[in-house]
């Protein structure tokens, strides 16, 4: 048995870049970044920073492209993938990028999102999910529940 599988929350480094396939598959690409703090040996906070190059196909490629930008925050699953090519000077290269199969924008209705219409709209769009349920997101929005409404 094994398992690849990847859940990473970060914020986008750049815009989105979106082409398609010769088949009409869309196709999108754009840089996550994650954040790790630490101390080190003197005790002293440091700060680490890990991009990862992000792909993601299909419908969900064209909603990154429609919602997401440069800072705005997501959380995403998917799976590591290695490519092998060779490069100008015929050396062996080898890179590793992570196909998402679902996402979801993060943050406050405002914040990297151009606005809370543009969020709502993007919420039920993006929760798309290729392999299975993803994480419930709480929104501010939400129903009120009164006292009446509680059954005890």
């Amino acid at each position: 048995m094994s398992v690849n599988k990847v859940i990473l929350v970060g914020r986008l480094g750049r815009d989105p870049e979106t082409r398609y396939t010769g088949g009409g598959q869309a196709v999108c690409n754009f840089s996550l970044a994650t954040d790790e703090t630490f101390k080190d040996r003197s005790g002293e906070r440091q700060k680490r920073t890990e991009w990862h190059k992000i792909v993601v196909w299909a419908k969900q490629a064209e909603i990154a492209q429609q919602y997401l930008k440069k800072g705005s925050q997501i959380y995403l699953e998917g799976r590591i993938q290695s490519r092998e090519w060779t490069d100008k000077e015929n050396q062996k290269r080898t890179s590793f990028e992570i196909v998402c199969t679902n996402f979801r924008m993060l943050g406050s209705r405002g914040d990297s999102m151009g606005g809370g219409a543009a969020r709502s709209a993007a919420a039920g769009a993006a929760d798309f999910d290729a392999e299975g349920p993803a994480p419930v997101e709480h929104e501010a929005s939400g129903p009120e529940v009164s006292d009446e409404d509680i059954p005890f």
